[in-house]
């Protein structure tokens, strides 16, 4: 695993400019003939950062589940909104973990719209996520954005990685996003206690923004076929009941309408009744939610 983390632009003062996006390089050994969820989940969003394996892999995941394209799109609104909601609570400094590849709507993208002294630290575990975050960065303010190489099932080394102390205090609130990526991660790992000790690092009024797959809404089929493709994949497809997911949130008060499917969630109590929803968006198999620590 790479210990990388890269800051955009001249030094300002900050230990900001001690890495830059054109420092790196992959490495020569990457193993591009596995599935990366990842480079799969750029697939179903309509991206071009993928491989064959990763294509054959998706196509054969949205023959079992055809949703898989409208949920990517779906999960990407909620983080935008999440991104958005967030800032506007005060909150400066943003933590994605398990980012993927960067795409229109981004956390840094979102963030620094609303406001621009935010601070974004993406973190992954796949040297192709971390290449093409670098290269969105080389448009970004120095100092605000950085990226680092981590893997989520090892948070301490996330907390004391010095990528992201350079850039992120966690005395103050701190929005930490886990979009899409507790799904691979299995209960054995330690899925509960990972979260948990991300939590308990946060300062009071840091929110946890989090979305997760699910096999409620999915047919049993379905969701017993997108996981034995998984099975193949770069990590394995744990879908989780609502009463599985709501633990990772701990203690932490739920915002807008809770925790609920993922295209309900909005900023507000106001959301859209689940018999609302437009046609084929019943079969969105996950759920989101956006808490804050008291």
């Amino acid at each position: 695993m790479h210990e990388d983390t890269a800051a955009v632009g001249e030094a300002t003062g900050t230990d900001w400019g001690w890495a830059r996006a054109d420092d790196w390089q992959p490495p020569s050994e990457l193993d591009t003939g596995v599935p990366h969820t990842a480079r799969m989940y750029d697939y179903y969003l309509g991206g071009k950062d993928n491989f064959e394996a990763d294509r054959k892999a998706a196509q054969a995941a949205i023959a079992a589940y055809p949703a898989l394209p409208l949920l990517a799109r779906t999960n990407r609104r909620f983080l935008g909104d999440a991104v958005e909601f967030a800032a506007g609570r005060g909150i400066r400094q943003f933590v994605d973990i398990g980012t993927g590849i960067p795409a229109v709507g981004s956390t840094s993208e979102v963030a620094q719209r609303v406001a621009p002294d935010a601070r974004v630290v993406y973190v992954d575990n796949d040297p192709i996520v971390a290449t093409h975050a670098r290269a969105l960065l080389a448009g970004h303010p120095a100092g605000h954005t950085s990226v680092i190489e981590a893997d989520l099932r090892d948070p301490a080394e996330i907390l004391d990685h010095p990528g992201l102390r350079a850039a992120v205090d966690l005395s103050e609130p701190v929005a930490l996003m886990l979009v899409a990526v507790l799904h691979f991660i299995r209960d054995e790992d330690g899925a509960q206690q990972i979260v948990r000790t991300l939590r308990d690092a946060l300062a009071p009024g840091s929110a946890l923004i989090l979305s997760h797959g699910s096999p409620d809404f999915a047919s049993r089929e379905s969701a017993a076929e997108g996981t034995r493709i998984y099975r193949s994949a770069s990590a394995p497809l744990v879908l989780r009941p609502r009463a599985d997911v709501e633990p990772f949130f701990g203690d932490f008060e739920f915002a807008g309408p809770g925790l609920v499917q993922l295209p309900l969630w909005r900023p507000t109590s106001g959301h859209v009744p689940t018999t609302e929803l437009p046609e084929g968006w019943q079969d969105v198999s996950a759920y989101a939610g956006v808490a804050f620590k008291k």
